[in-house]
């Protein structure tokens, strides 16, 4: 069996990097490995198993961010000068953008033409953090009934942990430690075992940076391996707070290890999103906005569609145009351009999609799917619409290119389609009449709710991202991801003495 960077190469040529820890300003190869065997997606071959850091190097990972924090050599930083490091960082990863987006493909398995354009949030996030900064986002004065100011000053909690999922890792990692470091926070980042390429070389193009400027060692530490690594910095006294991204069974886990510290926390755990179209929809919008949502990230994303809400007279033709666009999909080497659906990330991912799609047809669904697919053992599963499945068969996510479909007959029953599971992170409604779509949309329960779009975009980029239910708890955002690791420390003179005068 190879190791993880002698990859075989195929498509454009790849060279995997060694996927290495940073621990108190030191990069290593880790010490331990994991079982869990990373593959390559598109050719089905073994790649080696996962690398992990030992107990001892995450250990000294957590005893280094605490003496960062506890000296303050971080936190005193002045903001505006945080924030041109921030920009710095930002300026550093502009030219590694494609180097990352085709790592991302590589181990993700989605097709670079998409891993390229969520890449753009990489530096992006390092811009909108620096600009938070300087725009006051740690600092808000107020006026007093006295006429005095009152300030608002919001300060690191301690060391945070940064837990990134394997669908778009660089990405993610980018937006959750620029607005930790922003904040004034040591960090520790721990990347998916399933895709830690991106993840690691992200963190080394900071790392460099960070160093440049002064930053001292333990500012931002890179911890690889599972969740046996990821529970002892949860469960670390030092670690106060904790943001994460992934399934929810690890984030039932996490809420929990939390709970016992009263760690700050922020989890994003996915949905089972509804589209919910309105009798007046042009049938060849919905087919189109339907399979965007189903196949963006190979249907491996949090916002993708889950539940095909439908009106009755037309559920038929929307779903034959659908499968007629899927028809269409060139699926291949996620290393292609011309790609547009690559592979399921791993093999033991695939088996758990496919046993889903079981459970669905055995509770009566006929699953249809039209998109041809590569000969050979890449982990490729053709984008489905299941029809004639019961709503309550099919509340629980899925996390892959497969949605159920549920047909309506007043927009009532829609809404209540829609409402009929424990997630609530994202919904989409499409019709003619704006105000119609909006009304209904208004009914949705899930933090954010698109009309007439189905791009991977946030409707605004300073709107908060929150996560409803079995969706997660805590609200992400430009303003709200910062703020997720400090606390707030009122200031003011209050000019006045106790009740009880002699």
């Amino acid at each position: 069996m190879t190791a993880a960077s002698e990859a075989p190469v195929r498509g454009e040529r790849i060279d995997l990097p060694a996927v290495e820890q940073l621990v108190a300003g030191t990069w290593s190869v880790p010490g331990a490995r994991l079982d869990m065997v990373l593959e390559d997606p598109y050719l089905g071959v073994p790649l080696g198993n996962a690398v992990a850091s030992t107990d001892a190097d995450v250990e000294a990972a957590a005893a280094a961010a605490d003496a960062v924090h506890t000296s303050g050599a971080w936190a005193d930083v002045p903001v505006e000068r945080r924030a041109e490091i921030l920009d710095a960082v930002a300026d550093a990863l502009e030219p590694e953008l494609p180097r990352l987006a085709a790592l991302e493909a590589f181990a993700t398995g989605v097709p670079v033409s998409q891993t390229g354009i969520v890449g753009v949030i990489v530096p992006g996030a390092f811009r909108l953090a620096a600009q938070m900064l300087r725009n006051g986002v740690l600092l808000e004065t107020l006026q007093g009934e006295n006429g005095q100011p009152v300030e608002v000053h919001r300060l690191p909690l301690g060391p945070a942990l940064a837990l990134v999922p394997w669908n778009a890792p660089a990405p993610m990692a980018a937006h959750k430690i620029a607005s930790s470091l922003a904040a004034g926070a040591p960090t520790i980042l721990k990347p998916s075992e399933y895709a830690p390429y991106g993840t690691t070389e992200l963190a080394r193009v900071v790392d460099r940076v960070l160093t440049a400027h002064g930053a001292p060692a333990g500012t931002l530490q890179v911890v690889q391996g599972g969740a046996h690594q990821g529970g002892a910095l949860v469960t670390d006294q030092r670690i106060r707070a904790v943001t994460f991204t992934g399934g929810l069974v690890g984030g039932r886990a996490i809420a929990a290890a939390c709970a016992a510290n009263f760690t700050a926390l922020q989890l994003e755990l996915g949905g089972n999103n509804p589209l919910v179209v309105m009798p007046d929809a042009d049938p060849a919008d919905a087919a189109r906005a339907a399979v965007d949502l189903l196949t963006t990230l190979n249907g491996q994303w949090c916002r993708a569609l889950g539940r095909l809400v439908v009106p009755a007279e037309l559920a038929d033709e929307i779903v034959e145009l659908a499968l007629g666009h899927l028809a269409q999909l060139r699926a291949g080497d996620p290393l292609d351009p011309a790609t547009e659906l690559g592979p399921i990330v791993h093999s033991g991912h695939l088996a758990r999609l496919r046993e889903e799609l079981t459970i669905r047809e055995g509770a009566g669904g006929t699953a249809r799917s039209a998109t041809t697919l590569p000969d050979g053992p890449g982990h490729f599963l053709a984008p489905t619409l299941v029809t004639g499945v019961p709503s309550q068969a099919a509340t629980e996510e899925m996390f892959g290119p497969l949605a159920t479909v549920h047909p309506y007959t007043s927009v009532d029953e829609a809404i209540e389609l829609a409402n009929a599971t424990p997630f609530g992170l994202e919904g989409y409604v499409l019709g003619a009449d704006t105000d119609a779509a909006l009304a209904v949309a208004r009914r949705v329960r899930a933090g954010e709710v698109k009309v007439n779009g189905s791009t991977i975009m946030s409707l605004h980029l300073m709107t908060p991202r929150p996560a409803w239910g079995w969706s997660g708890m805590g609200e992400e955002g430009t303003v709200e991801t910062i703020r997720i690791f400090t606390g707030a420390r009122v200031v003011g003179v209050e000019g006045g003495f106790a009740l009880h005068r002699r």
